[in-house]
């Protein structure tokens, strides 16, 4: 149901109908109900998957890539994850208490989660020291809510800048366009 209503209101926006999200997720509109009693509940749902998704990368990444190249690839999970927040982002700022605890969750996950790959990237000696980890993140966030979907691949293709800024002078790019 997650995976149908994130593409749903990738599609539609976060007020397409629940019978739209129950069609593309096979089931019936109480199945949706009954798990997701307010429209809130379910785009709050969609939005921790997302979190717990890229998270969970991180380590996946670390463990079959060289650092650099795992943070690059990390970031690409980041960018969508930042593209989901910017459809859901009117729904997530309205002050419905059902998104509360989505930024304490980005603290507790992402940011940990993305400092590792940082940090090994340094240890490596492949980007530099002097950045701090949460001052990379939130600028990559940044550019990925000021792009707003004016062109498709902008905000990969900025952000690739940004990572490609961090390098060592003289390193030759593993970074995924």
């Amino acid at each position: 149901m997650l995976r149908a209503a994130k593409e749903v209101f990738a599609e539609a926006g976060i007020d397409a109908p629940v019978r739209d999200i129950a069609s593309r997720a096979g089931v019936g509109i109480g199945t949706v109900y009954r798990h997701f009693p307010e429209r809130a509940d379910l785009i709050a749902a969609v939005f921790w998957q997302e979190i717990e998704v890229c998270a969970d990368a991180a380590e996946l990444l670390a463990a079959a890539h060289p650092p650099f190249l795992a943070l690059t690839l990390w970031m690409r999970e980041f960018i969508d994850l930042a593209s989901t927040k910017r459809g859901l982002a009117k729904a997530l700022h309205s002050g419905d208490p059902a998104y509360d605890g989505l930024p304490s969750r980005r603290e507790q996950r992402l940011q940990p989660a993305f400092r590792k790959l940082f940090a090994a990237a340094v240890a490596s000696g492949d980007i530099r020291a002097r950045i701090e980890a949460d001052d990379f993140l939130d600028a990559a966030a940044t550019l990925c809510m000021s792009v707003n979907g004016q062109r498709s691949g902008q905000a990969h293709q900025l952000v690739t800048l940004l990572i490609e800024g961090l390098r060592v002078a003289g390193e030759r790019s593993q970074t995924v366009a």
